[in-house]
């Protein structure tokens, strides 16, 4: 078994995939609009879906605002430096809610940036093996 995609609902498709592709730096690997159904789909990652688990954009026809609510936490994503992503990501138009620096009580370098919805997305530095 292996984890094939997390499902976004976003009120902007187009806004969304640009934000994951331009800004996060992920591909748009393939799209379905069901209009008879009122719903569009982006998927978007750094891989194909066969090796790599992915993010599902769901645009509902109609809607343009969720509220992420209080069962969501984060989507985690390894960088190789949290600090250079923060930069990278700001420049790009990206919005950074907490710079890179040690996880509370660890030493694990985290930092946390949000999409335009308002879902949080933990970048996590080069962890390798370490568990903090």
């Amino acid at each position: 078994m292996r984890i094939l995609h997390t499902m976004l609902r976003v009120g902007d498709l187009q806004r969304s995939i640009d934000f994951y592709t331009r800004v996060m730096g992920m591909r748009l690997l393939r799209t379905t609009d069901r209009p008879d159904q009122g719903y569009s789909l982006a998927f978007v990652g750094y891989g194909e879906e066969s090796s790599e688990a992915v993010l599902e954009l769901t645009w509902n026809h109609g809607v343009q605002r969720y509220e992420p609510g209080t069962a969501y936490g984060h989507i985690a994503i390894e960088v190789p430096d949290a600090a250079q992503a923060c930069e990278r990501i700001r420049a790009a138009g990206g919005k950074v809610v907490r710079e890179a620096g040690p996880v509370k009580g660890g030493t694990t370098v985290i930092a946390f940036v949000e999409d335009p919805d308002g879902y949080k997305i933990e970048l996590i530095e080069g962890r390798g093996s370490r568990e903090d």
